[in-house]
């Protein structure tokens, strides 16, 4: 039973009602006299924390929305070096030496977006605890843990790690951290803070929708919420007094991202770039990444489903695709530029989604609809570019750097089986270049606290090694 209504509470009724009637949204009160006192406040909460003026800007359409047909016609390739080298003043080795020299400083911190839920991969849980290791069977989170660790003993320094989380990743990601001891890091220097949400809202009216009678319709507001979520956190302010400069950002479910990788950090350092974006060659003109493009001198990313086939088919003199470059969602941003652009409330554009949204009908029965019907809103990380001085794109091999997990097995790509090959394919590679052999049919998975790259497996294995049985290369310190 609901509890009885008390004066603090009708004032707090009239209170939402009016604020909500201006815009014309009052119906999410409709079962107030139904729910407890406790159920009450949830729901205050959540209209509380709404920017009305700011939705009823975008549900009447009045934010700025880009040309992306007009954006694509004056494309041009961005500034970039490529996986050989080529293209910067610079050399690989010079990146890689001025981006040891600072981590070795202290002067960066990692971001692991970690968000996300396991849904589309059949997993009941965060996408990061999900067991990805094709002989270990370690999982994402574990994967970046190791990585962190074997940086830190490498440069004798403490890299702070900020992992965000989203209110359906929350609870349990801060207790598979807890409990799992910080997967061997410092519970000093692992931060986990959680992202904000966006209301959705019926496609046709624009009303918000109910989820329960207690509950908005709520989902993350994209990984461009990031930027927000850092400032409000405290975490941009614990960055900057721990002297952190850089930050290196990846996003949880792709095990092949070099968190932290000395090379690409020193290629944005050497740039003097305030955003630095990994990307991959793309493997033909419509495949299913962002575009990573310059226009007037500033870098901006097409997603490929707005992007003309004309202007995605498009080639250079060589032949080659003029729009070359794929996003894989692995930048370096520096922390100032993130201070600067999270006092702006128009930093970054909402994107618009259409998607099916349950949601609780007027008569209290919750509809579960067969068709798309709601409207959500996001951010993306990547619209910072066009406002970061010299924006700058670094490509890597896919083989080394990209292996996303998002699709059950069974689907044709970003699957679990495609991404463990991958990582043993990669490792068998590295065995290999030392002189190793790995039999037919084999898997090898290497932690980066036994080695980080082929250079250091080479100083830890017999070149005469034989690899005829799955093998984990790993560090005397065990995880339990």
């Amino acid at each position: 039973m609901p509890d009885q209504t008390v004066p603090e509470q009708t004032g707090k009724f009239d209170e939402l009602q009016n604020r909500l009637k201006a815009h014309q949204q009052e119906h999410v009160l409709q079962f107030w006299d139904e729910i407890s006192e406790s159920q009450r406040k949830q729901l205050a909460t959540q209209i509380d924390e709404l920017d009305l003026v700011q939705l009823d800007a975008l549900i009447a359409g009045q934010d700025a929305k880009q040309d992306f047909a007009a954006m694509a016609q004056v494309a041009d390739p961005p500034p970039s070096v490529d996986a050989e080298g080529s293209g910067a003043n610079w050399t690989t080795t010079e990146a890689r030496l001025r981006g040891e020299q600072a981590i070795r400083d202290g002067q960066v911190g990692a971001v692991i977006v970690a968000g996300g839920q396991g849904t589309r991969l059949g997993f009941p849980q965060p996408k990061g605890m999900f067991p990805i290791g094709p002989v270990s069977n370690r999982t994402l989170f574990q994967f970046f843990a190791d990585r962190l660790i074997a940086i830190q003993q490498a440069y004798s320094v403490k890299i702070p790690l900020f992992v965000m989380t989203s209110e359906a990743t929350d609870d349990e990601t801060r207790a598979y951290f807890q409990e799992h001891n910080y997967l061997g890091l410092s519970p000093n220097d692992v931060v986990i803070f959680k992202q904000g949400t966006m209301p959705a809202v019926d496609a046709e009216s624009g009303k918000l929708l109910l989820a329960e009678k207690d509950s908005l319709a709520l989902s993350p507001d994209g990984h461009g919420g990031t930027v927000a979520a850092l400032q409000r956190s405290g975490c941009l302010q614990e960055a900057r007094e721990r002297g952190v400069r850089q930050l290196a950002y990846i996003q949880v479910d792709n095990p092949l991202a070099h968190l932290c990788d000395p090379t690409l950090l020193g290629h944005h350092l050497m740039a003097e770039s305030e955003m630095t974006t990994q990307v991959i060659r793309k493997r033909y003109a419509t495949e299913r990444v962002g575009n990573v493009v310059s226009i007037d001198g500033k870098v901006h990313i097409i997603e490929y489903s707005d992007l003309p086939e004309s202007a995605a088919e498009a080639t250079d003199e060589e032949g080659q695709l003029r729009l070359w470059a794929g996003n894989i969602a692995v930048h370096i941003i520096d922390v100032d530029f993130l201070q600067r652009v999270s006092d702006s409330s128009d930093a970054l554009p909402f994107h618009r989604a259409l998607k099916k949204v349950p949601y609780l009908a007027p008569s209290g029965r919750l509809d579960n609809p067969a068709q798309p019907n709601a409207t959500k809103f996001e951010r993306f990380i990547f619209d910072l570019l066009p406002q970061a001085k010299n924006a700058f794109v670094v490509e890597v091999l896919p083989c080394q750097g990209f292996a996303p997990v998002k699709n059950a097995d069974g689907a044709a790509t970003d699957t679990p089986s495609l991404a463990r090959r991958a990582i043993s394919e990669l490792h068998q590679a590295w065995i290999e270049s030392s002189g190793g052999v790995v039999g037919s049919g084999v898997q090898v998975e290497i932690n980066p606290r036994f080695a980080m790259n082929s250079g250091e497996l080479s100083n830890k294995i017999s070149p005469k090694i034989r690899v005829e049985t799955d093998r984990y290369f790993d560090t005397p310190i065990r995880m339990h």
